[in-house]
Parts: C-alpha cells; sequence; structure tokens
C-alpha cells in the first residue's frame, strides 16, 4: 500500500513537470502555427504513456538502481573485502587498495553506455548521415570506452581525494588539442557524443556510485567528493571519439601510402 502511495506521489509529479511541456507544444501548434493537431487521441495516449513512463522510471531508480549502486560502493570499500577476513577497520590505505573498485567503476560506465538509448539514436543518425563510414557499433563502443576510463578516473580523484579541477582542466587542455588535430567532420559529434552518455541509463548508477565511495571511504564527504563522477562522464567520451576519428584517419592513410607504393 505504501508503495502505491508512493507510485501515486510520483505520478503527481510527473503531471506537474509534463504539463507545462504539453501546453508548450500543443499551444504552438494551435495558437502560433494555427494548425489543427493530428490524431489528438494519439497524442494524449502517447503523453499519458509519456507520464507513467516516467513515473515507473524514477520509482525503480529508487528502489533497485540508486540502491545497488550505493550497496556496490559499500561493499567493494569493506576493509574485510579489501584486506580479508577479520579486518574491521583500515587505519592506512593507498589507492591500489581500491583496485576492485576502479575495475567496477569501469565496467559499468562501459554497460550503462552502450545500453544508453540516446547514444543509441545519435549512432544511427551518425551512421546514415556519414552513408556508412561511422558504423553504429563503432561509436557506441569508443563513446563506452571514453566513460569507462572516465568513471574509472573519477572514482580513483575520489579514493585519493585530489582536487577535481586538476582533472577537469587537463581533460579539456586535451580535447582542445585533439580539436585542432581531429578530422572535422568528426568534431561536433564528438562534443555531442559528451552529452548524450549522461542520461537516463548512466547517470542514476554513475551518481550513486559517487555518493556511495564517498561515504564509505574515510576522510571523504558525500558533497565536496561525491559528485563529479558525472563530469568525467561527459568529458572523457569527447577526447575517445575524436582518438578513434584519428587512429581510423590514420589507418587509412597508411594504407593508402602502403597501395600507393606497391602500385609504384
Amino acid at each position: 500500500m505504501d508503495a502505491l502511495i508512493i507510485f501515486g506521489e510520483t505520478v503527481l509529479g510527473m503531471l506537474i513537470d509534463v504539463l507545462p511541456i504539453a501546453a508548450i507544444l500543443i499551444g504552438f501548434q494551435v495558437f502560433i502555427l494555427r494548425r489543427p493537431i493530428h490524431h489528438p487521441g494519439r497524442v494524449i495516449f502517447g503523453l499519458i504513456l509519456v507520464l507513467f513512463g516516467l513515473a515507473l522510471f524514477l520509482q525503480g531508480l529508487e528502489l533497485a538502481l540508486f540502491p545497488l549502486g550505493r550497496l556496490m560502493a559499500e561493499q567493494l570499500t569493506l576493509p574485510s573485502f579489501i584486506l580479508g577476513e577479520g579486518v574491521e577497520a583500515i587505519t592506512a590505505f593507498t589507492w591500489s587498495d581500491y583496485l576492485w573498485v576502479y575495475i567496477f567503476a569501469a565496467a559499468i560506465g562501459f554497460a550503462t553506455t552502450v545500453a544508453e538509448p540516446a547514444l543509441i539514436a545519435v549512432s544511427i543518425k551518425a551512421n546514415q548521415v556519414s552513408g556508412g563510414t561511422i558504423t553504429v557499433n563503432g561509436l557506441r563502443f569508443a563513446v563506452a570506452v571514453g566513460v569507462a576510463l572516465g568513471v574509472a578516473l573519477g572514482t580513483f580523484r575520489i579514493v585519493t581525494g585530489t582536487p577535481l579541477h586538476w582533472y577537469i582542466i587537463t581533460g579539456y587542455v586535451v580535447v582542445i588539442v585533439q580539436t585542432l588535430r581531429a578530422p572535422r567532420a568528426i568534431i561536433p559529434l564528438a562534443y555531442d557524443s559528451g552529452g548524450v552518455t549522461t542520461s537516463t541509463v548512466t547517470v542514476p548508477l554513475v551518481a550513486a556510485l559517487g555518493l556511495g565511495l564517498a561515504e564509505t571511504i574515510p576522510g571523504r564527504s558525500a558533497l565536496l567528493d561525491g559528485f563529479g563522477l558525472i563530469a568525467f562522464a561527459s568529458l572523457f567520451p569527447m577526447i575517445s571519439v575524436m582518438a578513434y576519428a584519428q587512429i581510423s584517419e590514420w589507418r587509412t592513410q597508411r594504407s593508402r601510402r602502403k597501395n600507393s607504393e606497391n602500385s609504384s
């Protein structure tokens, strides 16, 4: 019964959030464009599906993904897991003690990114526009590798307690340098790739992982250290996608040189 009450409150909150969006879309269609709404029944049914879909998604986050992410972070940082059974507290630790935390962070970053609906949609469109030059799976895996590296590095930052801006500034310097060297056609797509990764699937688990680590690692603050992983998940896909394009271009040029040498 309590779950139904909570779900009802979530639906009501989503209704308040969705109504302005629907009002803007319908208002522009009717009053600005002065065009009728085709298939109004289908539109209303779709809005209802959006409303309940978002409510179910948020409820699922609260019931499963957030608790699971925090639980994994807590279990991976337990002294008994890191140093063996019987150890109740860590008096002195090094960054290398949390190797499984980095592995888990990279794995969860890769897996959630590959399953990200927004990234799949962008990859399909990029494949269509490029005439097949950019493959769907190639782009998805390039972005996923970037997120995996970024989230792993972000957990390393939480473990070591080093300042966030060191990593972000250095990362954007790398992005600027790559922008000057990467193929022009891939640059806008690489920049967009950083945004589409931080969507419905990736953000909840990554945020829960960061907060869980900051709450369980000695000397860390949930507010100061628990946030920031999403910034890594947005930054590193830009680097990995441009690196993917640069490597592909280098291999193409090398193949052309070999062919020209063989023909001559």
